[in-house]
């Protein structure tokens, strides 16, 4: 990691800037292959895998069969670990749900909102180079508690035109049976528009590789909704001289190994933590089989050295993570300083991999400083709220003038009509 010592606030742009690409290119070419699918279907979806996944699968559809044969795959502990982390999922997701309340805004007129579930969304699990059967947890089960209707999920199948066995159990213990060995760019179209096999659905969720990130991009200008701008994903790691460096370099290389575009950033008023820090990263890396993808990480990644606790907050603030480790004296005080982050993770015991795998939280949050508007996934993500309201003859009347007053000040005749004519009623 460079390491930048007390940077002025007009550097702060420059030094927390996340890489800019040149996707025009990409567009370009995961615009052909949605284009392709959308006319062709199925034919579309086999010949894009067999070209992109070298593999040529017959029935993209998951079997019954083929569900039993990967329960009988996983090892005891390993279910007993997805189960415990699962619950403590849905309990956390559950504690979500909020009773709509009715509110008589004036005597006789009742407003109310109802939460509905979306009734078609799509799931995308990555597959390649680790496959992501936690994600499955994260959107399926606050997929099922909100009441969606169908839930289909589709993930890129391997070289014998199969599922990794986790994400099949998985996905069977939430309670998704329609699942696709459809995966990439042709997976997202599938599932935007349709084919003789893939339902279209009405809402996609669910990280992937550029080319994936790319197509949700694209389909979202259609109409079809997703869950959110993504890009890398990124931890900061907000330290002073109490923090533990052999805690917080794990954290930074938990989060590196993800991939060589990954966005690692340690902000520490600690200069003793920062070379402690350094050292640790090049003793842990060694022991990573992911090491190489962890190093090209670690090589475009920063430590800043803050010369106080408020100063580094703002810097924190203004980087706005995806994930943020705060390893602090009084953790819990600096938390609420923090405006923009996507999920935070407080004292020395609490590493990011927990809210990525089993603490209950959602792992699927907003990167690249989106986290300054967007939230995690959550029960909300699968729902739509529908207002409603309802007068009765005595509400009218209260609210008519009112109502009457401000559609002639529009110039909206019918407007003011359609209050008139009851009232003459």
């Amino acid at each position: 990691m460079k390491v930048i010592r007390y940077p002025t606030r007009s550097d702060w742009p420059t030094i927390l800037q996340r890489p800019v690409f040149d996707n025009s290119v990409l567009q370009e070419k995961v615009r052909m292959v949605l284009d392709r699918v959308r006319q062709e279907g199925d034919k579309a979806v086999h010949a894009f895998t067999e070209q992109f996944d070298g593999v040529k699968v017959v029935d993209q559809m998951v079997s019954e069969e083929e569900f039993s044969e990967a329960e009988a795959l996983i090892p005891d502990d390993l279910k007993a670990a997805i189960g415990i982390a699962l619950n403590n999922i849905r309990k956390f997701h559950s504690a979500q749900y909020v009773p709509e309340q009715q509110v008589e805004t004036m005597p006789g007129v009742l407003c109310w909102r109802k939460s509905v579930g979306i009734e078609k969304v799509g799931l995308y699990i990555p597959g390649g180079t680790a496959p992501l059967f936690s994600t499955i947890l994260m959107l399926g089960t606050p997929a099922k508690l909100a009441g969606c209707e169908d839930v289909i999920l589709c993930s890129p199948p391997n070289k014998d035109g199969k599922l990794h066995p986790a994400i099949l159990f998985a996905a069977k213990l939430v309670g998704i049976n329609k699942v696709f060995k459809i995966g990439g760019v042709q997976a997202i179209g599938a599932m935007a528009y349709g084919t003789e096999t893939v339902p279209l659905v009405y809402k996609i969720f669910g990280p992937g590789n550029q080319y994936v990130t790319c197509a949700k991009q694209l389909i979202q200008q259609e109409g079809i909704a997703i869950d959110m701008p993504a890009g890398p994903s990124e931890v900061c790691v907000l330290a002073d001289d109490t923090a533990n460096a052999i805690f917080v370099a794990a954290d930074l290389l938990s989060q590196a190994e993800h991939g060589a575009d990954s966005q690692v950033l340690l902000v520490s008023t600690s200069e003793k933590l920062i070379a402690e820090v350094q050292i640790e990263l090049v003793s842990q890396l060694k022991n990573l089989s992911r090491n190489k993808l962890a190093n090209k990480s670690l090589y475009n990644s920063t430590a800043i050295l803050m010369s106080n606790i408020s100063e580094a907050i703002d810097l924190v603030n203004a980087y706005a993570a995806e994930h943020l480790i705060i390893s602090c004296n009084e953790a819990e005080n600096c938390s609420h300083l923090i405006k923009n982050a996507g999920s935070i993770f407080l004292g020395n015991y609490s590493p990011e991999s927990v809210g990525d795998y089993a603490s209950g939280t959602n792992h699927t949050l907003p990167t690249n400083g989106f986290a300054r508007a967007y939230s995690g996934v959550s029960l909300d993500s699968f729902v739509k709220k529908i207002s409603f309201q309802q007068l009765t003859e005595e509400g009218l009347a209260n609210i008519s003038k009112t109502v009457e007053m401000m559609a002639m000040a529009e110039g909206l005749d019918a407007h003011a009509n359609a209050v008139r004519v009851r009232l003459k009623k």
